[in-house]
């Protein structure tokens, strides 16, 4: 990928689920809109990053419809792992304790 965020390559775009494409999304175009207003008012320093912004946000909708024409593979959820439960030593189960009683 020459021009646009290293963030939002194509291949890192393959690995979001639905939810995080329509964030991204989102978030592109809250930053094109700054982008628009602070060169109507003089003030943007890199017109070039205006550029960048518009690819990443047609490279997101790209993925996304093709994932609705079957084209491209929706990513399988992640399932989070539980949680490990702590070893209890003698300490903890004192400070356990004597939070317990503090709390009746």
């Amino acid at each position: 990928m020459a021009i646009g965020t290293k963030e939002l390559a194509i291949t890192e775009l393959d690995t979001f689920e639905n939810e995080r494409l329509a964030e991204e999304l989102k978030k592109a175009k809250t930053e094109l809109f700054n982008l628009r207003f602070q060169s109507a008012t003089g003030q943007l320093e890199s017109h070039g990053r205006v550029r960048q912004v518009k690819r990443d946000i047609a490279r997101i909708y790209t993925v996304l419809r093709e994932r609705e024409l079957g084209i491209r593979a929706t990513p399988a959820p992640v399932e989070q792992a539980p949680a490990k439960a702590k070893k209890s030593t003698k300490k903890t189960e004192q400070a356990d304790a004597a939070a317990e009683t503090k709390e009746a």
